[in-house]
């Protein structure tokens, strides 16, 4: 039996993929494998997946029909398609015809067009494959806090983190804490920041409020703390009774994917929703702390002495304001 190429702007070397270019081809893809029609789907060098075909290394002998998916019928790349395969037959799917004059139009036997001039329009065939679950990860990396000195491992830590997240399937958020009115990516208040936070399946942060807003949605937060011997990242997680918190020594593949995996598992969801509603009922104490000292008058100790406490630490960090978090 012939055998079909499938192609389009995800197969040319300097060509553009799209999620609506690769879903356009899944719809194609899979109508062709149930026809039992044999193929091959040709990629360019940056998405073939492995056992791929390239397109400027296949032979054009091999191929009765070359079927170009999606994107504009338009431009030197497709006129070179028709060059490169003069004796297939070439058909064009779910693509734009902006001038049907154009060499790139006129060099296919057949284009199904979702859009051109003279015809009513199409459905894009990206509505055809069903999605797959695929969790949605906010990412939140802290690159500053230059207060830890020597301890900082922010740097290898976001490395890290950010070549595992790229080898994994999710769909990655990259979020910012940081509010700025004048810049229309970062959000003008925190209500816009937790707008998005509280929609997502699970959280990925080194920074001690991406935990903190995370769990106070209720969203699982795997925390990597930057800072080495533990800072305030660790400190916040054991605030919350937090588990899912790594060692910024230890923030390897394979116990980032155990964590993450706990995260999104039922038993990650409910802890997280217990640690919110523990939270915001732990949480007011300190400002109730606070309000009792604005209102009762100061013990002050003689001014110049290092006032210390039984345990160690200075005076004036107060022990019932600590213990209540």
């Amino acid at each position: 039996m012939a055998r079909v190429l499938l192609c389009g702007w995800f197969s040319f070397v300097h060509g553009e993929a799209t999620a609506g270019d690769v879903l356009s081809l899944d719809a194609v893809r899979h109508r062709v494998q149930e026809a039992g029609i044999p193929h091959d789907v040709a990629w360019s060098p940056v998405m073939r997946p492995p056992g791929g075909v390239l397109l400027e290394e296949v032979d054009p002998a091999d191929y009765s029909e070359v079927v170009f998916v999606c994107g504009p019928a338009h431009g030197d790349p497709v006129r070179w398609l028709h060059d490169r395969f003069p004796r297939s037959r070439r058909l064009a799917v779910n693509v734009t015809v902006i001038d049907p004059e154009d060499p790139a139009v006129a060099g296919f036997d057949a284009v199904l067009a979702r859009d051109a001039p003279g015809l009513p329009p199409r459905t894009d065939l990206a509505v055809v494959p069903k999605p797959p679950e695929v969790p949605v990860v906010g990412v939140v990396l802290a690159e500053g806090q230059g207060e830890y000195g020597d301890r900082r491992r922010h740097r290898t830590v976001s490395a890290a983190l950010t070549s595992w997240l790229g080898e994994r399937d999710l769909s990655r958020v990259p979020l910012e804490t940081r509010l700025d009115p004048r810049d229309w990516r970062l959000a003008d208040n925190p209500a816009q920041s937790e707008a998005l936070v509280r929609r997502l399946d699970a959280v990925v942060t080194t920074r001690l409020h991406g935990l903190v807003l995370a769990l106070k949605h209720g969203v699982p937060a795997l925390a990597v703390d930057p800072v080495a011997g533990g800072g305030k990242v660790s400190a916040q997680a054991a605030a919350w009774g937090w588990p899912a918190v790594v060692a910024a020594d230890a923030a390897e593949p394979e116990l980032l994917d155990t964590t993450l995996g706990w995260c999104l598992s039922e038993d990650g969801t409910r802890a997280a929703q217990r640690c919110a509603a523990d939270a915001a009922e732990r949480a007011p104490a300190l400002l109730d702390r606070l309000l009792e000292m604005l209102t009762t008058p100061p013990d002050r100790a003689p001014s110049g002495r290092d006032v210390r406490t039984a345990e160690g630490a200075p005076a004036n960090l107060d022990r019932d304001a600590q213990l209540e978090l």
